[in-house]
């Protein structure tokens, strides 16, 4: 029986080349996915092993909400001073202690324009501080120019001087938190911060001046101390801690914080690597259809050799053991050449990834054992298990039976059973998905039965696709009789000849289209509901805004220039009503009224005032308030918190610009976190809003920190996320796509091997080479046609299903088909019918007339 399975292997190569393939790419998919994670974690701790080379001891600043050391009008102070730091330099084995300053700086690049303004988090600054024995900061190597070391002298790491167009000798244009500053740039360092190579910034300054900017004089965010030779780092430590204040600092052991670093970096590469996985586990499970269809083919054309095989004295489990076995030789060769090829996506991963923004370092390929060891098992795993149940079923063919047919249809008993059981796991998750439709929470336990619903609905359907294979390929070739006559007819009769092939095939590709039309139908329904509430109710033209909050000043500026007809400025404040906590924002009715567009469901704007407030209709429904009810609120945060009377003189419907409640500019500024205001809204004069964004930056000295945004701009800042992260997942489903198009091919080639003999026949009554490949593309096109309209209107309806999870904290979400994209589904799944019906319809049309009339 062993020799028999090797036999088999190796006499139907062409027939499992493709079933081969199958596996191949779902194994590289699983082994690249593993070997990436891996090589992505060792090169964190190798970038944070260098980062860290040296530090015995690191003493950082405790920053308690509340304290008087975390921010006031003049800056941060911390707790670490200079004389702290002298004191550990003159401990027993210590060599060095580097000072520290963090800080945040967003630059403008030479032709004024800011840089990375939304994400100011990773616009990193701080100081550079150089040794004293070799006069460079070890943490930030020179490559270009020298340190930082006077007031009006910068460093820039080497890809942001790139992206700004800065060189040596250039004059910076910067700002942290006030107006805009300038310094010259003497030198370019590198550094493998994530956060810069993910498309952040890296600004260096003397010592002095970046106490200057950030904190205050003789003060430091941390202190790295390196020790001697033969110091141990945990005594070192425990010496420090010793000197430390009660409170604002904390020492850690270089080795503990490595510790804790590489535990961050592991934690934060396995949510990576198990993304990933679940895109490889559908790929494989794509591959089980073609794995289990291929088999169930092969077993079919060997019929009449098992049931000899039978007829000499195999038992059944001999020939279930047979079939395994050359199934686990097709896996372990799929998954050996898997490995390979998945080495190769590991490697290209990271450049592509990082083409997008997401800064991984650079490092070595890190291939393990456990990689290794698990593509074997997960490639012969899988290919075991799909060629098990072919396997049993050819081992109950009775042997006399087998010799007299070539290939059955299914007994009728068995579809009966399928299709009963198919119904009712698909009455199950369309009962279970319908119930989701009525939730509301949106939260984790929701989405939870979503997923189940999801996955009962998709294997209920796959069940039934043999039932439902008939009346819709039935349709389709009602159309491919009309236009190709007989070659249509044959081709749709050939289709519903065996309706379990035809559906394992198609099945194979819906999956992958019901995940990326659910997916594409739920982020276009999303990216058009945040469309439409960042700009509903809005009517200015632009929207004037600072991080860290815009000066009143300043913002007085705007209404004066030339083209701006009208202007509001906003500021809020925290508000507790009724017990419900939400935001207050502060503006002039008057003024706001020419910016926005506020609905009143009752009661005026022209009502709000000193004690009297609108509210939004979301915030009355919650807090069981109405118009004209006077209740006690508190207005401002925790430490500067009053208890106001407050009368609700109006209610109005929910807008975008004013968030739950409404007061004056006078009312609301004193309880705000600061004496600046929030935004300012603008609306252009009739035909001068094109280009009046410079205009307010100039007027506004054009600070790299300031943000004009158009209408578009605000949209695109609140939805632009959503169209790269499907684009990210259409890319990874594309692999369980691809695998479907190899059983499409795979499904045709050996159709028409089994149908060698009935070709000819065909050939013989007057049918040409270009009608039989006409034949053969068509029965491919309404075979991918059947799993494209499938999985489109199974991913349709999950999506409609699930929408109020998402309307639950988007309430502008209604569901929206992307008809455009579906469009495009279904020509894709057209161009896949005809390019995988290109190679088995040229071997079908080179077929010996009188060689096949003769096959047996």
């Amino acid at each position: 029986m062993l020799r028999t399975a090797l036999r088999n292997v190796f006499a139907h190569k062409a027939r499992l080349a493709m079933t081969t393939l199958a596996v191949m790419l779902g194994v590289a998919f699983v082994s690249g996915t593993l070997v990436f994670g891996d090589t992505v974690a060792q090169a964190f701790r190798d970038a944070s092993s260098r980062n860290l080379q040296g530090v015995a001891v690191s003493v950082t600043a405790e920053y308690v909400p509340g304290d008087d050391r975390d921010e006031d009008e003049e800056g941060r102070r911390t707790a670490l001073t200079s004389d702290l730091a002298d004191e550990i330099r003159a401990l027993p084995g210590v060599a060095s202690v580097h000072p520290t300053v963090n800080g945040w700086a967003t630059l403008a690049d030479k032709d004024g324009n800011p840089l990375n303004v939304e994400y100011f988090w990773q616009n990193l600054a701080t100081n550079y501080a150089a040794d004293e024995a070799d006069g460079q900061d070890s943490r930030f190597p020179i490559t270009a120019g020298r340190g930082p070391a006077a007031e009006d002298e910068i460093a820039l790491a080497d890809r942001t001087a790139d992206e700004s167009g800065y060189r040596i000798g250039d004059t910076v244009r910067f700002a942290t938190d006030g107006p805009a500053l300038e310094k010259t740039l003497v030198g370019t360092v590198s550094t493998d911060d994530p956060r810069v190579n993910a498309g952040g910034s890296l600004v260096l300054f003397d010592t002095p001046t970046a106490q200057q900017l950030f904190l205050h004089d003789g003060q430091f965010d941390e202190l790295l101390v390196s020790s001697t030779p033969g110091t141990d780092e945990e005594t070192l430590t425990t010496e420090i801690r010793d000197l430390l204040p009660a409170e604002g600092a904390e020492a850690t052991s270089g080795a503990q914080l490595a510790e804790d670093q590489a535990r961050q970096i592991t934690e934060a590469t396995r949510a990576m690597t198990q993304m990933l996985l679940i895109f490889a586990g559908i790929a494989l499970f794509v591959g089980v259809f073609i794995i289990a269809n291929t088999f169930s083919m092969l077993i079919a054309q060997r019929s009449r050799e098992v049931a000899l095989m039978r007829a000499v004295g195999a038992t059944r489990r001999q020939v279930v053991r047979s079939v395994l076995v050359e199934a686990t030789l097709l896996g372990l060769v799929a998954s050996v050449a898997g490995f390979a090829i998945g080495l190769g996506i590991a490697t290209g991963m990271r450049p592509l990834l990082n083409a997008g923004g997401a800064g991984l370092p650079d490092g070595s390929l890190v291939v393990s054992t456990g990689a290794l060891l698990w593509s074997l098992v997960v490639g012969v795993g899988v290919t075991v298990f799909a060629a098990w149940l072919p396997a049993r079923k050819a081992a109950k063919i009775p042997p006399v039976e087998a010799l007299s047919t070539v290939d059955q249809a299914p007994p009728a008993r068995s579809m009966t059973i399928r299709n009963g059981l198919g119904g009712a796991v698909t009455g199950v998750g369309v009962l279970v998905m319908l119930n989701v439709h009525r939730l509301d929470s949106g939260d984790e336990g929701d989405f939870m039965i979503a997923m189940f619903g999801s996955v009962i609905l998709l294997i209920g359907v796959i069940m039934l696709a043999p039932l439902l294979s008939r009346p819709l390929v039935s349709l389709a070739g009602w159309f491919t009789t009309r236009l190709f006559g007989a070659n249509g007819k044959l081709a749709t009769e050939n289709a519903l000849r065996n309706p379990r092939r035809t559906a394992a095939t198609a099945s194979a590709l819906m999956i992958g289209l019901t995940l990326i039309t659910g997916l594409s139908v739920a982020g276009t329904s999303t990216e058009k509901a945040i469309e439409k509430g960042a700009v509903e109710g809005l009517t200015a033209d632009y929207k004037v805004s600072i991080r860290e909050g815009l000066d009143t000043e300043l913002g007085d500026r705007v209404e004066n220039v030339p083209g701006v007809a009208d202007t509001a400025a906003l500021v809020t404040a925290p508000l507790d009503l009724n017990g419900e906590f939400t935001t207050i924002t502060g503006a002039d009715p008057a003024q706001l009224r020419n910016v926005t567009d506020l609905t009143y469901t009752s009661g005026s704007p022209d009502a709000v005032g000193p004690g009297r407030i609108a509210i939004s209709e979301d915030l009355a429904e919650r807090a069981g308030l109405s118009h004209g009810d006077t209740v006690d609120a508190e207005l401002g945060g925790d430490s500067d918190a009053q208890v106001q009377r407050l009368t609700i003189v109006g209610v109005y419907q929910e807008n975008r610009a004013i968030d739950g409640a409404l007061g004056t500019l006078d009312q609301v500024m004193p309880h705000s976190s600061s004496d600046t205001y929030d935004s300012v809204y603008v609306k252009a004069e009739s035909g001068q809003a094109a280009g009046l964004d410079l205009d307010i930056r100039q007027a506004l000295d054009n600070s790299p920190l300031l943000q004009v945004q158009t209408r578009e701009e605000i949209t695109q800042e609140e939805a632009g996320g959503i169209a790269g992260l499907l684009n990210m997942i259409y890319g990874l489903l594309g692999m369980s796509v691809l695998i479907a198009v190899l059983g499409v091919v795979n499904t045709l080639a050996m159709s028409v091997f089994e149908r060698t003999r009935e070709i000819g026949l065909l050939r013989a009554i007057g049918l040409d080479r270009t009608d039989i490949r006409q034949m053969v593309r068509l029965e491919s096109v309404v075979i991918c046609l059947f799993g494209a309209v499938l999985g489109i209107g199974l991913g349709i309806f999950i999506a409609w299903a699930s929408g109020n999870l998402t309307k639950s904290s988007l309430a502008t979400y209604e569901t929206v088909l992307p008809w455009v994209s579906l469009g495009l589904f279904l020509l894709t799944a057209l161009a896949i019918g005809v390019l995988a019906a290109i190679w088995p319809a040229r071997r079908a049309a080179r077929l010996n007339m009188l060689q096949s009339i003769n096959a047996q």
